[in-house]
C-alpha cells in the first residue's frame, strides 16, 4: 500500500492595504508644522531693556504699548550682572521692528502723584505697562535699550522746541515745572544737569507750539516759583502767580514789544533765568549806554540791580558797586556803574543812543547830578536819582576808559545829617552852664526865704488874723436872730432889685447883643485870631516836614 503525501498549498503573499488612522497624526503633524513655521515668520524681535526696577512688572502679563496699541509682552525678567538694575526682555511685534532704532525710548507707566500733575490713573486697575516712543526714523537698529526712569517731557508726534535757561539756582524749579506764558501753561522743565561747582546750572525747556515761535532772541525768562514777598521802594509786595507754580515751581517769559518783529529764536538758543519780574524787566540789553559814578559819602544799601531814576521813573540800572583807591587824591572813593536803558525814555526819533549821549551832557551843564537817595526807610533799600540840584557847584562830563563819568552830589541823608550836625551846634553853643547858675541862685534865694524870720512872722500874723476872724464869726452868728426876722422885708427888697436887674440886662442886650456893632466887631476879631491859630498850625507842620528849614530857611 502505497502512502500518498497531501499536497500543501502554496502560500500566496498579500499586501497590506493603508489605514486610514494614520491620516490623524500626519495632519496633525502638518498643521503643527504650518502653525510653527507660521509663528516664526510672524514672530517679533526679542529686545532687551534695562530698567532701575522691576516694580509693577511682569513676566507673561505686562505689554508694551505705544499710543495705547498693544504692540509687545514682557517674557521674562532677570537682574543684571552687577545686581544694579534689571534686564526686561520683550517680544515685540514683526511690523514694529523697523522702528527699534537708537531713537527709541521706553519707560514704565505708573500712577504718578506731584505738586503739579496726576498721571497713570488707569495702571491701577490694569497694572503698569512700558510706554514706548520711536523717535525719529533713521536711525541705527538695535536691540538694546536703556528704559526712562521717568516720562518723557515731550510726548511723541508733540509738536514744539527746545531751550536751553541758565539759572544760578533750581529754587523749588524741578522736572516737570511749568513754562507760563501770560499765566497760560506752554511748556515744562524736561531736565537739569548737575550743578556745577562753579557756574550756572542749565535747565531744559520745551516750549509747545505756536508758543516757540514768540521767542526772541533778546527773550526774558523769570522764576515764578512760590509766593514773593519782597519790600521795594513802592512798599510791600507780594506776588502768586498760581496755586500750581507755587506748589510745584514755574517759570515765566515774554518779549520785550522792540524785539516782537525780529526772526524767532532757533533751537537750543539761550537765555538767562531772573529771580523774578521786575529783575527781568528792568535787565540791560545791548542797546544799553554804561556810564560811572563817584560817591564820598556811604554807599549802605546800594546794590547792583538797585534802580536808577529820573523824576521817580526808572531809566536804568546798577551794575556793580566797588570801593576804590584814589592815588590822585589820596582816598577811598566808591565807584557806580549803571547802565542807562534809551528804551526806557521815549525820544521823537530813531536815535536813542545819540540822544541819551547828546542829552546826559547838556543835563549835567544845567545842574544835573547823580544823587544817592532813600528809597524804602524800612529796608534801608537806596537808589541813585538823576535829577537837577538847585546851585550845583559846576560840573562837566569826562570820559574814563572809554566810559563817560557823571558827576555827583551828596545824598539826601548827608543833608539830613547836616541839618542835625547844624542843630547840635547850636544846642552846644547854648548857655546851659549860665542858666544852671542863675537856676541855682534862685533857688539859694528862695531857701533863704523860707528859712527866714520874716516868713516866722508872717506866718503868726496870719494866725492872729485866723482867731480875730473866728470870734467875728461868732458874734455875726449871735447877732443873726434878728436878721431872720426881717426876712420878708429883705426878699421884697430882693424882687424889686432883681425886676430892675432885668431891665439892666434888657438894656446891654440891646447894645452887646447879638444885632448889635460890638458883637460884630467881637466875631471879627475872634476870626482874626482863628486864622492866625492856622497859620501857626501850618507853620509847625512844615517845620515838622522840612526841619532843616530851621538852618537854612524856606526856599
Amino acid at each position: 500500500m502505497s502512502e500518498t503525501e497531501p499536497e500543501i498549498a502554496e502560500a500566496k503573499p498579500h499586501r497590506r492595504r493603508f489605514s486610514w488612522i494614520w491620516l490623524i497624526p500626519i495632519g496633525a503633524a502638518m498643521v503643527a508644522a504650518y502653525l510653527g513655521y507660521s509663528t516664526f515668520r510672524t514672530r517679533g524681535p526679542l529686545i532687551t531693556i534695562e530698567f532701575s526696577t522691576a516694580d509693577g512688572l511682569s513676566a507673561g502679563q505686562t505689554q508694551v504699548r505705544f499710543k495705547s496699541v498693544h504692540i509687545g509682552t514682557v517674557e521674562s525678567i532677570r537682574l543684571s550682572d552687577d545686581l544694579s538694575r534689571v534686564a526686561v526682555r520683550v517680544r515685540m511685534q514683526r511690523d514694529i521692528a523697523g522702528r527699534l532704532t537708537a531713537n527709541a525710548r521706553f519707560w514704565v507707566v505708573r500712577p504718578r502723584l506731584t505738586a503739579g500733575s496726576v498721571s497713570g490713573l488707569e495702571t491701577i486697575v490694569s497694572g503698569a505697562y512700558i510706554e514706548f516712543d520711536p523717535g525719529a526714523p533713521g536711525a541705527e537698529e538695535q536691540s538694546e535699550f536703556k528704559g526712562l526712569d521717568d516720562p518723557p517731557g515731550i510726548r511723541p508726534g508733540e509738536p514744539g522746541r527746545v531751550f536751553i535757561i541758565h539759572s544760578r539756582r533750581l529754587g523749588a524749579l524741578e522736572r516737570g515745572s511749568v513754562v507760563f506764558f501770560r499765566d497760560v501753561a506752554v511748556g515744562e522743565v524736561l531736565s537739569y544737569d548737575p550743578p556745577p561747582l562753579d557756574g550756572d546750572i542749565s535747565l531744559r525747556v520745551f516750549i509747545r507750539a505756536p508758543y516757540e515761535s514768540y521767542l526772541r532772541r533778546g527773550s526774558r525768562f523769570w522764576n515764578t516759583s512760590g509766593i514773593t514777598f519782597g519790600f521795594g521802594p513802592n512798599g510791600l509786595k507780594v506776588e502768586v502767580a498760581s496755586l500750581r507754580a507755587a506748589l510745584a515751581g514755574g517759570i515765566a517769559f515774554d518779549t520785550p514789544p522792540e524785539l516782537r518783529n525780529a526772526p524767532p529764536a532757533p533751537d537750543d538758543t539761550t537765555y538767562e533765568l531772573y529771580d523774578n519780574f521786575e529783575a527781568a524787566i528792568s535787565a540791560t540789553s545791548a542797546e544799553r549806554l554804561e556810564f560811572v559814578t563817584y560817591l564820598d559819602g556811604s554807599a549802605s544799601g546800594l546794590s547792583a540791580g538797585s534802580p536808577v531814576e529820573m523824576r521817580g521813573i526808572r531809566i536804568g540800572s546798577v551794575l556793580k558797586v566797588e570801593l576804590a583807591y584814589d592815588r590822585t587824591s589820596d582816598r577811598f572813593v566808591v565807584p557806580v556803574r549803571i547802565a542807562i536803558e534809551p528804551r526806557n525814555i521815549a525820544f521823537p526819533n530813531g536815535r536813542p543812543q545819540e540822544e541819551v549821549m547828546t542829552a546826559a551832557k547838556r543835563m549835567v551843564a544845567e545842574g544835573f547830578r547823580l544823587q544817592l537817595r532813600s528809597g524804602n526807610l524800612l529796608t534801608g533799600q537806596k537808589l541813585l536819582s538823576f535829577d537837577q540840584i538847585k546851585d550845583a557847584p559846576p560840573a562837566s562830563v569826562t570820559m574814563e576808559d572809554g566810559t563817560i563819568v557823571l558827576p555827583s552830589t551828596g545824598g539826601d541823608s548827608d543833608d539830613i545829617m547836616a541839618a542835625v550836625g547844624a542843630v547840635a551846634g547850636k544846642l552846644e553853643r547854648f548857655p546851659l552852664d549860665e542858666i544852671g547858675s542863675n537856676l541855682n541862685a534862685a533857688l539859694a534865694s528862695i531857701n533863704g526865704v523860707v528859712g527866714g524870720p520874716e516868713l516866722k512872722d508872717a506866718l503868726g500874723s496870719l494866725s492872729g488874723a485866723l482867731g480875730q476872724v473866728q470870734e467875728l464869726v461868732r458874734k455875726a452868728d449871735e447877732g443873726a436872730t434878728p436878721l431872720l426876722r426881717r426876712l420878708p422885708e429883705i426878699a421884697n427888697n430882693l424882687d424889686q432889685a432883681v425886676r430892675r436887674a432885668n431891665t439892666a440886662v434888657g438894656s446891654i442886650e440891646r447894645g452887646y447883643g447879638g444885632d448889635s456893632s460890638f458883637n460884630r466887631q467881637l466875631d471879627r476879631t475872634l476870626q482874626q485870631v482863628n486864622d492866625a491859630a492856622r497859620s501857626i498850625r501850618l507853620l509847625a507842620d512844615f517845620l515838622d516836614r522840612h526841619p532843616e528849614a530851621l538852618i537854612r530857611g524856606r526856599d
